[in-house]
């Protein structure tokens, strides 16, 4: 992943995106034609060891599983909200168009998991996202018939991921002033779309938390 240094997202933060936004494209290629699927992620890291793991599943039918079976090095591309920016929206004059967003690839070695692992697979994943809508109670595998959750269990691989390497690019205009920054996070923000609306907020903390680091080094 090529990312410009002003641009540079350290390995914890990026790290943290991915858990945060929980959600990739898994990308494989065994020689023939490459393969991509998009879906959820879980992010798991080892106390102690510093291994980092990330686990989702595709459908059986999904080949997929089967070219990282043949070449287990694969790809994750994970991608936040984006937005064009006009350069009519900056103060400073003789700009010109650009598009900002967040992004990390990461890159590592998928096994699939044992069957008889599949089952604690799904409660984990289903657990994980059902957190984030506390204080509803969490549903569980338990609503589900025996037959049916044994049917959809045959029906999904679940592939685990050693992490190799991660990378970030969160491009959110370091590279211009802050007043520049400011005035195209408003204007984001005027336009009302949920992308636009998500990168002016990812905007503005940044502006905030570099003012603050500014502040503390001073």
């Amino acid at each position: 992943m090529y990312v410009n240094p002003a641009f540079k997202t350290d390995e914890d933060a990026a790290w943290a995106y991915v858990s945060e936004r929980g959600f990739g494209t898994v990308v494989a290629h065994d020689g023939g034609q490459p393969l991509a699927a998009q879906v959820p992620l879980l992010v798991r890291e080892q106390a102690g060891t510093g291994l980092r793991t990330l686990e989702f599943h595709v459908a059986r039918a999904n080949p997929l599983h089967e070219v990282i079976a043949r070449h287990p090095r694969i790809l994750v591309a994970v991608s936040g909200p984006d937005a064009y920016i006009s350069p009519d929206w900056y103060t400073s004059a003789d700009q010109v168009p650009t598009w900002n967003y967040q992004s990390a690839h990461i890159v590592g070695t998928g096994l699939a998991m044992e069957a008889g692992r599949t089952l604690e697979h799904v409660e984990r994943m289903s657990l994980h996202f059902e957190e984030r809508l506390a204080p509803k109670k969490p549903w569980s595998t338990s609503k589900v018939s025996p037959k049916k959750l044994e049917a959809m269990l045959r029906a999904i691989v679940a592939i685990e991921i050693e992490v190799e390497t991660i990378e970030a690019s969160t491009k959110l205009g370091q590279n211009k002033s802050v007043a520049d920054r400011m005035e195209a996070a408003r204007m984001l923000a005027w336009r009302g779309g949920w992308a636009e609306a998500a990168v002016a907020r990812a905007m503005r903390q940044q502006i905030k938390a570099g003012m603050t680091v500014a502040k503390e080094d001073a």
